[in-house]
């Protein structure tokens, strides 16, 4: 009998499913739903919404697709791993009945309040405690709520992040990991647990907060209902739960001090794993809990985060004619164009508040526009070396921190499907990047392996991940992909009217 183990990725763009042949560490089947985009409402600007329930719609359409196209037989999945879109809150009431739409990643509408948390708890609490200013968190998004929809809050029973949504839709059971906490920030590393300063500041009730588990844990099991509705066996276990981020970087076996992960879907990250609790002064890089932390062997997760990295390509894509031309001629057009886009940049800081950029809502600028010289291969190019730059930007803010960044590894999608956005990472950071197989949902399932001890270790679940390319920088462009990363930092320069 097959071994097997789904993984269940829940984006702010799709759904995704895959199911993991447990002994072979090789995806059997795996499909993302909707075939376009997910909606992301903006009921005002700076607002990003979703409904909790679109999510779950999606989960069941995909998990029956791969359970049904892989002919599962009962007894043969094992577990069931979640990752899901970090930071996005989720409120229901006694009756698990969502009160509201989610509150997502990329809103910005609790900016102002992180920043008054701050002052109130002061950067000598919240730096050496926290690792992190408030911000725009969970915990902040929360707080706006309790302000400004007092009457909703008032029915609060518990509060959650999305894949503990789901969690809750699978198995009944509202649960929550240790890495959810520190990426709320309601995390106090210095105390290892919920920090109470953080609850007495912005007023929130403990008893909202669900119980936290390790992310490798039994989770609850998959109910009656659950099953009738997603086609998932009764009684099989969810064992696994991390934050897209964490996850991305377990999906690529990054779980030591030193090892490094990027993304660069809808936003763009690099996640590099310490076993030290750093962080940033100013907080433009954020740090939490890894999904391999433990009191005994303690792992901290250091991440910068890119807002507008494939959401900015993707407009440039519309802007052209989406249905006219695919991603991989767009690329051939814009490797046609010059390293440094002959003097055009991009600011790919349009989608919310950047936390490299303190929080602020900077927005997308194209600069240095020459209307006889540049052309549509020039604003492709030009966006993804603004996009690389932004992330070197982060990047370097985590090396002065004394992280040592050296080779970083990614999945073979997205963004790193194109030549000209890998070759600008390589030289830009002047580091080695590594490609892989795998996906956010093949890694939660690996992740759910270990969580019900089929794998005896954590290496021993990564011993079918398939290393597909490694991309060498050559030092002969060190020089160019420089004079590329100074004339953009010379442009936001202008923008913020001050150095950065």
């Amino acid at each position: 009998m097959r071994q097997l183990l789904l993984g269940l990725d829940i984006g702010s763009s799709s759904i995704k499913a895959s199911l993991l042949d447990a002994d072979s560490g090789k995806a059997i089947c795996s499909k993302a739903f909707p075939e376009e985009e997910m909606e992301i409402q903006a009921p005002e600007a700076g607002w990003a919404e979703q409904n909790p329930e679109t999510w779950w719609k999606y989960i069941k359409q995909a998990s029956k697709y791969v359970l049904s196209k892989s002919s599962v037989k009962a007894g043969e999945l094992k577990g069931i791993g979640i990752a899901y879109q970090m930071h996005g809150l989720v409120l229901v009431d006694k009756d698990q009945n969502v009160l509201r739409p989610s509150i997502i990643w990329c809103d910005s509408r609790a900016v102002g309040i992180g920043e008054k948390a701050f002052k109130e708890m002061g950067e000598d609490y919240c730096l050496p405690h926290l690792l992190n200013s408030p911000g725009n968190f969970t915990a902040s998004k929360l707080r706006w709520v309790i302000e400004n929809e007092p009457e909703l809050a008032a029915k609060i029973h518990k509060i959650m992040l999305p894949g503990d949504y789901i969690a809750m839709k699978l198995t009944g059971e509202i649960l929550t990991s240790e890495t959810g906490l520190s990426e709320g920030i309601f995390w106090d590393f210095k105390e290892n647990g919920v920090s109470q300063k953080v609850l007495d500041t912005y007023q929130i009730s403990k008893e909202w907060l669900p119980k936290a588990l390790p992310s490798y844990s039994l989770q609850g099991t998959v109910t009656k209902e659950a099953s009738e509705a997603t086609g998932i066996e009764t009684g099989v276990p969810v064992s696994y739960r991390a934050g897209d981020q964490p996850n991305n970087a377990f999906s690529l076996e990054v779980l030591k001090p030193g090892e490094l992960a990027t993304t660069a879907g809808t936003s763009g990250t690099v996640y590099g794993v310490c076993d030290t609790p750093l962080y940033d002064p100013l907080s433009r890089v954020n740090t939490f809990v890894h999904v391999n932390h433990t009191v005994e062997n303690p792992s901290y997760g250091v991440l910068l985060c890119i807002n507008g990295t494939g959401i900015l390509n993707s407009w440039i894509k519309k802007l052209m004619g989406a249905a006219k031309i695919g991603y991989d001629e767009m690329n051939n057009l814009g490797s046609s164009a010059p390293i440094g886009a002959d003097g055009l940049s991009f600011i790919p800081f349009g989608n919310g508040a950047e936390r490299i950029m303190q929080n602020k809502q900077v927005g997308a600028h194209m600069m240095g526009l020459d209307l006889l010289k540049h052309d549509k291969k020039h604003m492709i190019r030009a966006a993804q070396e603004g996009i690389v730059s932004a992330l070197t930007f982060g990047f370097r803010i985590m090396q002065d921190m004394g992280m040592d960044l050296k080779t970083v590894k990614a999945g073979k999608a997205n963004m790193f499907l194109s030549p000209i956005f890998r070759k600008t990472f390589v030289h830009m950071n002047k580091v080695v990047l590594e490609l892989y197989d795998t996906d956010g949902a093949q890694g939660a399932a690996r992740g759910a392996g270990i969580g019900i001890g089929l794998y005896k270790s954590e290496s021993e679940a990564f011993e079918g991940l398939e290393l597909l390319e490694t991309v060498e920088p050559n030092e002969n462009f060190f020089e160019q992909y420089e004079e590329v990363y100074s004339h953009w930092k010379s442009q936001l320069e202008k923008i913020q009217k001050f150095k950065v």
